[in-house]
């Protein structure tokens, strides 16, 4: 039995060299996504070429994934809300903080003015009590002086003793510091005849009331030889516009006039037109 034959086919002397080419592929594919909103899902598509030889028709996948859901917007909502509500509550603490500021600030400038209306209410009552007290001194020493004269007035009116002229000095610096009214007679406010008159009623020496009358009674003196417990005047004899005593040392006491109330005041600086003696 004869063996069969092979047919030989001749081979290219390239045969034995592995090709370079790639590999066609059966099927390309491309992915491209996209991305929207819509109803609240997020949709990715997916196209890709067909697997087919020809690579003709696209395919379109369409993947969805979730994206806002009701819950997550619920979350946003409440923190922009506690975000608000945390605004206002600071802003309404910056709101009390300012007027607890205002109100402070308010009841200090009270307390300031309460003290300083109480330190001058106490310093007006203080002075008012000095004064009281000053006008109870003037009335005890004027008491004094009041019971002096009538002892002194019972031994001897139509001659007044020694003391006399005393009394009547001490009488007028009891004034001093009082005020000067016209028209008054005291106890705490003078014209200068009232008070010259009131002086020597305390020895029981009546004079007239008024300043013109006074510089005709008792003696004329020269002013070279005026004494304590004389009388000056200003202006003519007669005729006087303002009276005085004289205290010695230069000095004479009257109620001078508005501004100045009782005082002692120097000859030098105002000197009289005249002088009387009724002691």
């Amino acid at each position: 039995m004869k063996e069969p034959l092979v047919p030989v086919v001749p081979m290219s002397h390239t045969a034995h060299i592995r090709s370079h080419r790639k590999p066609r592929r059966s099927a390309t594919s491309s992915i491209a996504l996209r991305a929207g909103v819509a109803g609240g899902v997020l949709s990715m598509a997916a196209a890709g070429a067909s697997a087919s030889a020809n690579a003709a028709e696209p395919v379109t996948q369409t993947i969805e994934l979730p994206t806002l859901t009701a819950d997550m917007s619920a979350q946003v909502a409440q923190s922009a809300a506690a975000t608000q509500q945390a605004a206002a509550n600071y802003e309404l603490r910056a709101e009390r903080d300012a007027a607890a500021a205002k109100a402070a600030a308010e009841a200090k400038k009270d307390l300031a003015e309460a003290k300083k209306k109480a330190e001058a209410k106490k310093k007006a009552a203080e002075a008012a009590r000095k004064a009281a007290a000053e006008r109870a001194n003037r009335s005890t020493e004027r008491a004094t002086l009041s019971a002096s004269a009538s002892a002194s007035a019972s031994t001897s009116v139509s001659a007044p003793a020694s003391g006399s002229v005393a009394t009547v000095i001490a009488f007028l610096k009891a004034q001093v510091g009082d005020a000067y009214v016209m028209g008054a007679t005291g106890p705490n406010a003078w014209d200068c005849s009232s008070l010259v008159q009131a002086a020597y009623k305390q020895v029981g020496v009546d004079l007239p009331r008024v300043s013109q009358d006074q510089s005709m009674a008792g003696t004329d003196v020269p002013l070279s030889s005026v004494q304590v417990g004389d009388i000056l005047y200003w202006g003519g004899k007669g005729s006087a516009y303002h009276v005085g005593v004289y205290i010695g040392n230069g000095q004479y006491l009257d109620a001078a006039n508005p501004s100045k109330g009782v005082v002692i005041q120097d000859l030098s600086g105002y000197p009289a037109s005249g002088a009387v003696r009724v002691l």
